[in-house]
């Protein structure tokens, strides 16, 4: 059996991509992240981060490349385990509950698709994870449409990090919450890389935040890679991507919508 957690590098790609109707709109020829590294990813709208989150859960396929998870090949490990995708945690952008289940069934899927599963242990969990986002223990027994946008996204982040999963793909786990949430929430992935050497991919437009919860930083434009370095390098390069993403400046070479 594999030790998932003890292999230096957890995740490696190289020369993935993926096009849609004869456009590339992914193009990544080398990527490496160790065990508890946290990687955020910015860039302007449509660059491919959700995509690159998408293609390495398995959601979407690519066209050419290859992933290595603890240098293993993606397809012989899917291929070799029945629990596959219960080694990642993932927080979509909508947060994509599921409308006919609790809030506490939706954090606690995986384990309940389980043949033996204790309840009672199961929801004391919930219970507690629902504490660390910032929830009542009421809310467990809510359905989704009960729930403002922003509960939603809390709830979503819960059932990611449901049972400490080796891997953490988040796609904007900060956007539409308060900064007091924002900041207790980015505390919490630090907290999970930490305590669980989880490997995150976080996809964050909240800079701020970005800053905190990163040990490094990728920019996609037009699905490629324009810059990837430690988070302490964002504010010293000169890389004019990076400056105009920064700055929110209009002019630079990210092409802006104009009337």
């Amino acid at each position: 059996m594999i030790d998932n957690r003890k292999t230096k590098t957890a995740l490696e790609i190289k020369d993935l991509s993926k096009s849609f109707n004869g456009l590339k709109a992914l193009d990544i020829n080398d990527l490496t992240l160790d065990s508890g590294e946290t990687l955020v990813i910015i860039g302007p709208s449509g660059s491919g981060k959700t995509l690159l989150l998408k293609i390495l859960l398995g959601i979407i396929p690519h066209d050419t490349g290859k992933i290595f998870i603890n240098g293993h090949s993606k397809e012989e490990l899917e291929d070799n385990s029945q629990n596959f995708v219960d080694r990642f945690g993932m927080l979509f952008q909508q947060s994509a509950l599921f409308d006919s289940m609790t809030v506490w069934e939706n954090i606690a899927f995986k384990e309940l698709k389980k043949q033996s599963t204790d309840k009672t242990k199961i929801k004391a969990a919930v219970i507690t994870l629902l504490d660390q986002v910032g929830l009542k223990p009421e809310v467990a027994h809510l359905y989704p449409a009960e729930l403002s946008g922003g509960m939603q996204k809390r709830v979503g982040l819960a059932r990611a990090f449901a049972g400490n999963p080796d891997f953490l793909f988040l796609d904007e786990p900060t956007a539409g919450l308060d900064p007091i949430m924002s900041n207790s929430i980015s505390q919490l992935i630090n907290q999970q890389a930490k305590e669980h050497l989880s490997t995150s991919i976080i996809v964050s437009s909240d800079l701020d935040s970005a800053r905190k919860i990163s040990t490094k930083i990728m920019m996609l434009h037009e699905g490629k890679v324009v810059w990837h370095g430690p988070t302490a390098d964002l504010d010293k390069t000169d890389n004019p991507y990076v400056q105009q993403f920064i700055h929110k400046s209009a002019e630079g070479p990210i092409a802006v919508l104009t009337e």
